[in-house]
């Protein structure tokens, strides 16, 4: 009797449920997925308990029990979690959105802050601040419709029968470019007062970020997070190529139209609250894809690591730095010297 012999792929893998109701998982992958939730999860509480007002754990847990007392309420739950939230909802859009944006290029350099989308959100934030207001909602509007309009404006002119990956990333960075000038301009027209403002959200903090911002924000993610996850089996078949994918019956073009769109929405909803944060869509599809050891960008492992990545930032950023600074200039820092690993790593593969 001859049994069909079982291949070793180099990756344990674990089988959920019977039948056509199942599913295969990597057990690395969730060995990795559980590391960084309980990561996560000890950063939140630290970042809750530490600041001028200090507190214990105990003291963190027995407010969202509802037995604190005094002033630790307040302090918990209006003052550090919305900030908490945001840094871990918002890094999650970030990252997911550069995962996207790699897997689409086929390139590991490709994410927002290099293209031009977080540029072209930040004129749209200046454009809003010069001719309109300064309100948060106004701020928000500009800054998605700026991310938009160089978004589009990109993909016009990098498109010549699908989007190929070195061209967009060129056209990317020429836009960038201009745009960067353009919001140098702009800063200089403006009075002091105002350019303080918009340096400091164009540098990426989360300072002044409150629970209504967070809300509305979170909805937005989790809503395109799930449309992420819907389209995440059309974005594995892209990894075959566009020739692949259309033979086993997908149409490329619109399964790369709606990755674009929801890359551009999320940076879009990330920097219309946090400022253009650097770093986090860069390096995090990148360390999640190794830490799992898959071929693709997992998308689960990138939004968990992007979500802590930017925590940690703004914990250095706040606490363990001589002067408070943006959450920004700490990933900018990280991502200079992750940027620099990467280049001469693809040198080196090119020799």
């Amino acid at each position: 009797m001859s049994t069909t012999p079982r291949v070793a792929f180099g990756h344990r893998r674990l089988r959920l449920g019977t039948g056509r109701a199942h599913a295969v998982v990597r057990v690395r992958g969730v060995l990795v997925g559980a590391a960084l939730a309980a990561a996560l999860a000890a950063t939140s509480v630290l970042a809750l308990m530490t600041g001028d007002f200090s507190l214990s754990a105990r003291e963190v847990v027995d407010v969202f029990r509802g037995a604190g007392d005094g002033l630790a309420p307040t302090v918990v739950l209006d003052w550090r979690l919305p900030r908490v939230v945001a840094a871990v909802v918002l890094g999650a859009a970030l990252a997911v959105s550069g995962a996207l944006f790699q897997t689409l290029t086929r390139n590991p350099l490709a994410s927002p802050d290099i293209i031009g989308l977080s540029s072209g959100a930040f004129t749209g934030m200046l454009l809003t601040v010069l001719l309109v207001g300064t309100s948060w909602a106004q701020v928000t509007v500009g800054s998605v419709l700026g991310g938009a309009a160089a978004a589009a404006l990109i993909y016009l002119l990098a498109y010549r029968d699908g989007i190929q990956g070195f061209r967009f990333i060129v056209v990317g960075i020429a836009i960038s470019a201009m745009l960067a000038s353009a919001n140098t301009w702009m800063l200089l027209q403006i009075e002091v007062e105002t350019a303080m403002f918009a340096s400091a959200w164009g540098a990426g903090t989360l300072n002044g970020v409150t629970g209504s911002q967070v809300l509305g924000a979170g909805v937005c993610v989790a809503l395109l997070l799930a449309a992420c996850a819907v389209l995440a089996p059309g974005l594995r078949q892209l990894d075959l190529g566009d020739d692949a994918a259309a033979a086993l019956g997908l149409r490329p073009g619109r399964v790369q139209a709606a990755a674009v769109l929801l890359g551009v929405a999320l940076v879009c909803v990330a920097t219309a609250v946090v400022g253009p944060v650097a770093f986090i869509a860069l390096a995090a599809p990148q360390i999640a894809r190794r830490a799992a050891g898959t071929p693709y960008l997992p998308l689960t492992l990138t939004a968990l690591l992007g979500g802590w990545l930017l925590l940690v930032s703004d914990f250095v950023a706040q606490h363990l730095l001589p002067v408070t600074l943006p959450a920004g200039v700490v990933t900018v820092v990280l991502g200079g010297a992750f940027l620099v690993w990467m280049i001469v790593r693809e040198l080196r593969r090119w020799r």
